[in-house]
């Protein structure tokens, strides 16, 4: 348990009040005892002397008047030692006092004095001697004895009064102790809880003492450097609010390595970016939170080399996702040597990259074929066969065939390009499906018929219009059903239905043809894609029609949905977004 500060002090001051008075008491008792005694001292001494001028006279009849008079015990002894006279005992039964220090110490200096205790008495005695002295030397001595106990009656008597002055003075000085005690405390303690309730991070203010000593500087500089800690740490979140508004704003994901190679900061980005596949990688190393090999060689890469390093690096198992990263050193810890790694998704810029390439691929192969049938036909017209009319006629046919179909194909691919770029301009206004659905059922109804298909619409007439581009919802269907047709063998049919709900109108063009495999499904769409390639091109088409329908229902705010089993047929759901007409 802490020891309270004001109890420390306090107890400080009370030492102090206590050792001065056993010091005083120590040093009063002795001097206030030697001062007593030396003025009894004195006092017999003067008495002795006065005897001394009577001495010549035999003084014996008067010792004990003398002895009356000065409150003592007057022993008379000649030069020998032996007492003639004695105030309190009788002289016979007294033995030779020639041994007494007092006596001997006045043979020698001419006075002397002793103090002893009685046994009989009990008490301590003084005793002092005068020799009497005439021309022929010492004639004999006069003793005087009188016991302390007035001296120790007076010293208690003055201890009374030193101890009632000690209390009063150590009440008051306790109450000087206490006071001084709390002037001590009461700053130190406001500054404590001041401090305290800092550390809990709760509000404070400014510590405002009523003092003006060193207390009062020492609250002021800690006001002074309670701003400054407020500064900074404002400063600091600003900063850290500024960081993370950048990180979190980045396409680039972040993580920061410390010294010891285990990752401290994984910014949101890259926590999005593979959340769903690595989860809870801090305080991990890399290896342990990624598993990947080549992040792994790539930081150890730049480890040794203390150099930026820049990969490419593939990461995770279901669903793969392309990252580059860069390795580089986080500089301003001069003590640690921190890693900063970032990492830019590419994925779909490879996705796009892959896109293109086929893209290039595809328009190749689709202007080759029919450019080298066209230069075909005629290079051999050229080398004579132009003299055979009923061939040259053949020839020049499929030349005009071949030239068609490179035609629609580039007008596709510039339909595409423009829905793209949005350049192509759309002319909303309310359109009766219906309507539109009968005038296209009458472009295809020919070719339909010359295969027996029949196509069933069952489009009510109270439909409501929707919002679109006429031609180009036209378009739309003519792509649709065109297929549907191809599609669909002989003597099939071609089912037309439509679905209201609040928020679109879904038409439906259901086939029975030859059907698409389910893993497939999903590419029907994308640019020249085809199921069966050499049907495809065989039926005149250029891979681009469902393309084009895609990319006509986003511009109108719309989607495609494709359900298909393959030798069962097709269903395209064209979903329509309600607009107030």
């Amino acid at each position: 348990m802490k020891r309270n500060l004001f109890y420390k002090i306090l107890f400080s001051y009370l030492v102090i009040i206590c050792a001065s008075f056993f010091l005083l008491d120590i040093f009063m008792r002795n001097e206030v005892k030697e001062v007593l005694t030396s003025r009894i001292e004195n006092e017999l001494f003067s008495y002795a002397r006065l005897m001394d001028l009577t001495f010549p006279g035999k003084p014996s009849g008067q010792v004990k008047q003398i002895a009356k008079i000065s409150d003592s015990r007057i022993t008379l002894i000649d030069a020998g030692g032996r007492v003639f006279a004695d105030s309190e005992k009788d002289v016979a039964l007294l033995e030779n006092h020639s041994n007494r220090p007092e006596i001997q110490e006045a043979r020698l200096k001419g006075s002397g004095k002793s103090v002893r205790y009685s046994e009989s008495l009990r008490i301590d005695m003084l005793y002092i001697a005068v020799a009497v002295k005439n021309d022929q030397g010492i004639q004999g001595y006069i003793r005087m004895a009188r016991p302390l106990h007035d001296v120790q009656k007076v010293i208690d008597k003055v201890y009374q009064y030193i101890f009632l002055t000690i209390f009063i003075v150590a009440m008051i000085a306790l109450g000087i102790a206490l006071f001084f005690s709390y002037r001590l405390y009461e700053p130190i303690n406001t500054m404590k809880q001041f401090t305290e309730k800092l550390r809990r991070g709760e509000p404070v203010g400014s510590i405002i003492l009523g003092t003006s000593d060193e207390t009062r500087t020492l609250a002021d500089n800690i006001n002074y450097l309670v701003e400054e800690l407020k500064e900074k740490i404002r400063i600091a979140h600003e900063e850290k609010s500024k960081l993370m508004t950048a990180f979190t704003n980045m396409n680039e994901g972040i993580l920061i390595i410390n010294e010891h190679g285990l990752i401290e900061f994984s910014s949101p980005v890259l926590s999005n970016m593979l959340a769903i596949q690595y989860e809870d990688i801090i305080g991990k190393t890399l290896m342990e939170a990624f598993r990947n090999i080549d992040l792994q060689k790539a930081f150890q890469e730049f480890n040794e080399k203390r150099a930026n390093v820049s990969r490419e690096i593939i990461f995770g198992n279901l669903e793969k996702v392309i990252l580059s990263i860069s390795i580089s050193a986080v500089y301003g810890y001069p003590d640690e040597e921190k890693t900063m790694i970032v990492l830019h998704d590419v994925t779909r810029l490879k996705k796009l990259e892959q896109i293109r390439m086929d893209f290039v691929v595809n328009v190749t192969h689709e202007i080759k074929t029919p450019l080298t049938a066209i230069i075909g036909y005629l290079e051999t017209i050229k080398s004579g066969a132009i003299d055979n009319i009923e061939e040259t006629k053949k020839f020049i046919d499929i030349i005009l065939k071949q030239a068609e179909r490179l035609n629609r194909l580039v007008e596709d691919l510039l339909t595409i390009s423009n829905i793209e770029m949005k350049q192509t301009v759309l002319n909303f206004e309310s359109v009766s499906l219906r309507q539109v659905i009968t005038n296209v059922i009458s472009l295809v109804k020919s070719k339909a018929e010359s295969k027996n298909i029949i196509i069933n619409s069952t489009l009510c007439e109270d439909l409501i219009s929707i919002k679109a581009d006429r031609d180009k919802l036209t378009q739309i269907f003519v792509n649709v059903l065109d297929n549907a047709v191809k599609f669909t063998p002989d003597g099939g049919e071609i089912i037309i239905s439509a679905d209201e709900s609040e928020s679109y109108t879904v038409l439906t063009i259901q086939d029975s043809g030859i059907g698409v495999p389910e893993d497939e499904i999903g590419r029907l769409g994308e640019r020249f894609y085809r199921v069966d390639k050499s049907r495809s091109r065989d039926l005149g088409g250029t891979g681009l029609g469902l393309s084009i329908v895609k990319h006509l229902m986003q511009a109108h705010g719309g989607r495609m949905e494709i359900e298909s089993q393959q030798g069962k047929g097709t269903k395209v759901s064209l979903f329509f977004p309600v607009k107030k007409v």
